[in-house]
């Protein structure tokens, strides 16, 4: 699956650059630019986070990163699409994903925004794991499915 020439789908090891992917999908008949910045935090649960790692099956991400293009599409008036997700080891304050969105008004493009951020962290084959002092674990306690190339190890 591909997508169409304006939108740009990425899977990184190195920084996101929010402001390129916004300047990205900015075209002379917007009227917004919504963008959604995902970024690691310093504490989860109650628990002081170290750092964070991205783990994920690339092939199969970016499909189903390009799936959720379309969708926005069908379901939203919206113009351009920009979706960055970063894997690696990435520290407090960095960006993990980044969504930006033009449209003619700024409804579809909030509202597409949104739906994109939900609809990634619910479908894509990427997973996060937590690091604390006193050890690590998988976003919400869950270990990645095993079996798929890329897929991590046990904890």
């Amino acid at each position: 699956m591909s997508a169409p020439a304006e939108d740009l789908v990425q899977i990184v090891r190195q920084p996101i650059d929010p402001l390129a992917l916004m300047n990205h999908v900015r075209g002379p008949g917007d009227g917004a630019v919504a963008g959604f910045d995902g970024c690691v935090r310093d504490n989860s649960a109650g628990r002081s986070t170290l750092y964070l790692e991205y783990e994920g099956y690339e092939p199969m991400a970016r499909v189903k990163m390009l799936e959720i293009c379309a969708q926005m599409r069908e379901k939203f008036a919206i113009h351009r699409v920009a979706i960055a997700h970063r894997l690696g080891r990435l520290e407090i304050g960095e960006t993990s994903v980044f969504i930006a969105v033009s449209a003619p008004h700024r409804g579809p493009a909030f509202e597409a925004c949104r739906y994109a951020i939900d609809t990634l962290k619910r479908i894509v084959p990427i997973w996060k794991k937590e690091f604390f002092a006193d050890g690590a674990v998988w976003a919400d306690g869950e270990i990645p499915p095993s079996g798929n190339p890329g897929a991590p190890a046990g904890v």
